[in-house]
């Protein structure tokens, strides 16, 4: 097979679908668990091979240096891990709202991996290819696997999950959630009685089940607390993550755009996904 020069490949959105806060482990980190579902909306990452070591990025995030960019640390990593004596030109194309709890940045960093995997030709697989995602961010590994997941420990344990694929409003509002303060915070409800998977699935996805993140992020943003009451007027809804991005599952796509219409908040209508479309574009390539 002649090696790929050049990939692109979509970095989608994800939902959590519920977020509960179950205990604390002796080093600090927060044990949760949760649901994932993607959605058919994503960043776009555009890859060229190099024949030299040099990874280089573009355009640059307002605020974000390279070097502390997921996308570069990702590559590096990926080099590093592998002996790879390659290289690779990435231009990304932004599309999801940065800090809005969707995770545009474990995204790009989870599809880096999975593109240069294949650029490079290392073969390392899914499951070496999480482990790595993991030292960039508890929530790589899921857009590494690439499938709908119910989620415990730090949310690295995933079990596979088929899920309605509804149509979801996801209003963005204008607001920045830092997730180090949303779990410093000294309201976070943080024991909150774990449930099974079997519960979850006989309850129905979120059916009973909240974010326990969402009562602190109201406090500290009144721009999430509005969107979440606007939103509430029509249905569930709920915070994905630590926010501020918040969404309602919708019986139909034009249910979804009519609403998106008459919101006072900007947002975006979208697909859930129980498979991530850069595993069904790497599929597709054979």
């Amino acid at each position: 097979m002649t090696p790929l020069r050049e990939l692109t490949l979509p970095a989608p959105a994800k939902l959590n679908l519920f977020l509960q806060i179950t205990g604390r482990r002796p080093d600090g980190y927060h044990l949760l668990q949760t649901v994932f579902q993607f959605l058919d909306r994503a960043d776009l990452l555009h890859f060229r091979r190099r024949d030299d070591s040099l990874i280089t990025l573009g355009p640059a995030l307002p605020g974000v240096p390279d070097d502390a960019n997921l996308v570069v640390r990702a590559a590096r990593l990926l080099q590093a891990s592998a002996g790879c004596a390659l290289g690779a030109d990435i231009r990304l194309e932004k599309i999801l709202p940065m800090g809005g709890g969707i995770g545009g940045g474990s995204s790009d960093a989870a599809t880096t991996l999975l593109a240069l995997d294949r650029l490079w030709q290392l073969g390392l697989g899914e499951d070496r290819l999480a482990e790595l995602g993991l030292a960039l961010g508890a929530d790589v590994p899921v857009f590494v696997r690439g499938r709908a997941a119910f989620a415990e420990g730090v949310g690295e344990a995933l079990v596979p999950v088929d899920l309605p694929e509804p149509w979801f409003l996801v209003l963005t509002p204008e607001a920045h959630i830092s997730t180090a303060d949303v779990f410093r915070h000294p309201q976070l409800t943080r024991h909150t009685p774990a449930i099974t998977l079997a519960a979850f699935r006989a309850g129905g996805p979120g059916t009973g089940l909240r974010n326990d993140c969402e009562t602190v992020v109201r406090a500290l943003s009144p721009a999430v607390a509005a969107a979440l009451d606007w939103l509430s007027l029509h249905g569930h809804a709920r915070m994905t993550g630590t926010g501020a991005c918040c969404f309602l599952p919708c019986p139909d796509r034009a249910r979804a755009e009519a609403l998106l219409a008459q919101s006072p908040i900007p947002g975006f209508v979208a697909r859930g996904l129980n498979r991530s479309p850069a595993h069904s574009a790497l599929a597709a390539l054979g």
